[in-house]
């Protein structure tokens, strides 16, 4: 619909976890760079965690590419959807390393079929990874299976190390005194944060770019605060929001987006965090008390000039 209208060759803010569009941000870089470095390592379990759109999916197809194209050294498993019983574990598993008609087999065969398939890849020099998508699906049996699945091992070496992408409830699970021996070998640990106002501005700015954009600062510097405020500097709701107010902004005729535009965005968004949610009243009484102490200070004014410049009063 505005594609166009302001010059860009795609949508700069689908949906979709797409890894050309993954911007190179410093939780992002150092999340990366924690997981090739922990993998290198060679041992235990690995977690990132992180709020529902964070980009945890998004990490974890980047690091997917980047080992299948890392010199054929390592062999990679994916398991994006992990509400498995163990059982489905250890055949997914077989199937993503490639194990042919193991459906028969039962539970010793399927192990001995596992170990046998890691100790031939080991031997051609390949480490073997397996990284598990939303991994707080997982039910504690399959996670105990999984568990069991890392003491495969030679005289030197784990012969499969494992990746788990969670949200929070992650956490919470394996801090179960049931799981206490899994949380031991959990050797790195990564918490994804939200976006700041500084990498919200690269975020936008560098998706823009990728989609074809060769303007000028297409969001005003209101209309990003507005965004971070209403997003909570989580990704996927910066998305929503910045499509919808590109939307606005091409309805009204307008060539930049402005802070009103995200804000039409953001009432228009569920799970959306403006100021104007929390509700008219409790907005005028916050003011109201920062108005009465700030008159005392000889603040008040520059209060004003601050909140009318970021949008925030008419």
């Amino acid at each position: 619909m505005y594609l166009s209208f302001f010059g860009l060759g795609e949508k700069p803010f689908a949906l979709t976890p797409n890894t050309a569009f993954l911007v190179r941000l410093a939780p992002y870089q150092a999340c990366l760079n924690l997981l090739r470095v922990a993998l290198g390592e060679g041992e235990g379990f690995i977690k990132v965690s992180g709020e529902v759109g964070t980009g945890k999916t998004l990490l974890c197809r980047a690091l997917l590419n980047a080992l299948s194209e890392d010199d054929g050294c390592w062999q990679v498993a994916w398991l994006p959807n992990p509400g498995l019983s163990p059982r489905d574990l250890r055949q997914a598993l077989a199937h993503e390393l490639r194990i042919a008609d193991t459906e028969h087999l039962d539970d010793h065969s399927l192990l001995a079929a596992l170990n046998q398939r890691l100790i031939e890849l080991a031997a051609e020099g390949k480490r073997t990874v397996l990284l598990i998508d939303e991994a707080q699906a997982l039910p504690p049996k399959t996670l105990e299976a999984l568990r069991l699945l890392t003491n495969l091992e030679t005289e030197h070496c784990k012969l499969l190390q494992v990746v788990l992408f969670g949200q929070p409830e992650l956490d919470a699970v394996l801090e179960q005194a049931e799981f206490r021996q899994l949380r031991q070998r959990i050797t790195f640990s990564y918490r994804l944060r939200p976006l700041d106002l500084a990498d919200t501005r690269r975020y936008v700015e560098e998706r823009l770019i990728h989609a074809g954009y060769r303007g000028e600062a297409l969001f005003e510097a209101g209309a990003l605060r507005r965004l971070v405020a209403g997003s909570g500097g989580i990704p996927r709701l910066i998305n929503i929001l910045a499509h919808k107010a590109l939307m606005v902004a091409f309805g009204a005729g307008s060539r930049r987006v402005r802070a009103s535009h995200v804000q039409r965005a953001v009432q228009d968004t569920e799970g959306a965090r403006p100021f104007l949610r929390q509700g008219s009243a409790s907005l005028g009484w916050s003011l109201a008390g920062a108005a009465a102490l700030l008159t005392l200070l000889g603040l008040w004014p520059w209060l004003q000039g601050w909140l009318a410049q970021g949008g925030l009063l008419p």
